[in-house]
């Protein structure tokens, strides 16, 4: 699996002085999927804005969170010595996309499984980077270890702006324009091979998706014919279920905030610290927490067996894709509160005669709409 030091040298490449892309080649397709145009331009013939324009485009396939918007994706032997869909990776790879019937394997391929309700544009380059030698305190040495040969593909969503009035600097004057049509930040994308232990890993490639959801799953399953991974905003849910369903009566407000406190110190000492790996969590984590807090064995056993069952027995977890480190919410049928998680003790549950209640501590003044108030009771306030 590559990390952020890996996706960060080769987002550096990216750039107008140090890429080696010679040519970019692209298929615009209609909301019908229909193929509109097929292009290759030459990156050197290029104007500087449209090269950097090109190259953003590509480099935003390597934005985002490792697990969230950057997908790991590994092949099996089979897949790797025989299969249609590592095979043309490679052709397409192999022949840098100047064989024209390759090519057009590959946009019908992604014609077949991408539907954003929108035209969009295909973007696709074939790049080298001379990977130099690193010392062991990451000095760039000058001698070059091997050679990274590597495909970047971005799809992309292209959008008709609406008409306006703008300034003509040719006539010096204001003029209603009619909309163009512009071409968005990507919503999906791929780099093959993937760039591991900065070398070159044909049993991987890393998918690139915009949004956390679902979108990705169709991409994934055509164009490298993989197990999806469970995108990361379907994990958070799957977690919030388990917890709540094993626990039962016992999943109570010190639970969750405690559940919450722990994953969010992991991922703020794995941020201080620098690991350029995703942190990746065992099941045992969370089990620690939930006996700290007093679970009984019969929940934390019905916590083990449902998490299994969601994840996968023995399997590592993003932490950040089970919680939300930046929020502590509380939600109500028709309230919802958003507290700062370094807050999130401010919170509590009651029951009164028989009433439930939700109790924030307030330990300064109060303002509601802009205006100051005052309790008769100042260490509590009652929700």
């Amino acid at each position: 699996m590559m990390n952020e030091k890996e996706i960060a040298e080769l987002r550096r490449q990216l750039r107008p002085d140090r890429n080696n892309i010679t040519r970019v080649y692209g298929c615009y397709v209609n909301e019908n999927r229909s193929i509109v145009s097929t292009f290759s331009q030459s990156l050197g013939l290029a104007a500087q804005e449209e090269m950097e324009a090109y190259l953003n485009l590509l480099k935003k396939s390597l934005s985002g969170t490792l697990g969230k918007n950057l997908v790991d994706i590994a092949f099996s032997n089979q897949q790797v010595l025989d299969s249609e869909e590592h095979g043309l990776l490679m052709q397409l790879r192999e022949t840098k996309l100047e064989d024209p019937d390759i090519l057009q394997r590959f946009y019908d391929k992604v014609i077949s499984c991408v539907s954003l309700e929108e035209n969009y544009l295909i973007l696709i380059a074939h790049n080298t980077y001379d990977v130099p030698f690193k010392a062991k305190d990451d000095v760039e040495l000058e001698d070059s270890s091997e050679v990274y040969s590597y495909l970047l593909c971005s799809i992309a969503p292209v959008k008709k702006t609406k008409p306006g009035l703008g300034y003509d600097y040719n006539e010096q004057q204001f003029h209603t324009f009619a909309g163009d049509w512009l071409v968005s930040p990507p919503q999906l994308g791929f780099l093959f091979p993937a760039f591991d232990d900065r070398s070159t890993n044909l049993y991987n490639a890393l998918c690139y998706t915009k949004n956390t959801d679902d979108t990705a799953t169709p991409f994934i399953e055509t164009i490298f014919h993989t197990e999806v991974p469970k995108p990361a905003a379907e994990q958070k849910l799957s977690f919030d279920s388990v917890l709540s369903n094993s626990l039962e009566e016992e999943c109570s407000m010190e639970v969750v905030q405690a559940v919450h406190e722990q994953l969010s110190n992991l991922i703020d000492m794995h941020k201080e610290s620098k690991v350029p790996e995703p942190l990746m969590i065992h099941r045992e984590i969370v089990e620690d927490v939930l006996d700290d807090c007093g679970v009984s064995e019969s929940r934390r056993e019905a916590f083990r067996e449902q998490f299994d069952q969601e994840f996968g027995a023995d399997q590592t977890v993003n932490p950040k894709n089970i919680i939300d480190n930046r929020h502590f919410d509380v939600k109500l049928p028709d309230v919802t509160i958003k507290v700062k998680p370094e807050a999130r003790d401010l919170v509590q549950t009651k029951v009164i005669d028989g009433i439930k209640y939700i109790l924030i501590r307030a330990e300064d003044s109060v303002e509601v709409n802009g205006v100051s108030i005052q309790f008769e009771q100042p260490e509590e306030c009652m929700v």
